[in-house]
């Protein structure tokens, strides 16, 4: 080896080695969100999608006041999710799931789900976020499993293309 390429080489580990460059991991990417007129619900809305940034690594969910990726109502309906691309569109905190007793982070972990690229998958069981309603009012779950965590991940790093799909979540 000469002793250009030697002296790039040594160069290039000490750099590694005290931090001044980087691997080739890419940062996560921001997904903004908007609940700034959720009401009663917005603390259950910020739970979660802090579940979701101590969930998955690639990709972190940001609130803010302005325009977002996300926009975030509520009505009196059955809580649903309008996604128009991966990262991209709405989801309504509807009451009528709140008022049937399901919970409030676990309705919000499960929307902003749909907006991961996740869809809705009824199995029924309470360790499965994407089962929704169909785990019953007595599942408080808002975390995701493995598999719903590792799907998340893979979506985002190879920006998985997501139809524009509406999520109705009734039971």
């Amino acid at each position: 080896m000469s002793l250009r390429k030697t002296i790039a080489v040594l160069a290039s580990a000490a750099a590694l080695s005290v931090g001044l460059i980087g691997t080739a991991e890419a940062a996560p990417r921001i997904v903004t969100y908007n609940s700034s007129n959720t009401g009663e619900f917005q603390a259950a809305i910020d739970k979660g999608a802090q579940v979701w940034n101590n969930s998955v690594t690639n990709v972190v969910l940001r609130k803010v006041t302005g325009t977002a990726n996300i926009t975030v109502r509520v009505d009196n309906q059955w809580p649903r999710a309008y996604v128009t691309s991966l990262g991209r569109g709405s989801w309504v905190m509807g009451r009528q799931a709140v008022n049937e007793g399901h919970d409030t982070v676990r309705i919000s972990s499960h929307e902003f789900g749909h907006l991961l690229g996740l869809p809705d998958r009824r199995t029924g069981l309470c360790t499965d976020l994407m089962s929704g309603a169909s785990a019953g009012t007595s599942c408080k779950n808002p975390n995701p499993n493995a598999k719903e965590k590792a799907e998340v991940e893979a979506n985002f790093r190879t920006m998985v293309t997501v139809q524009p799909t509406t999520f109705a979540d009734a039971a």
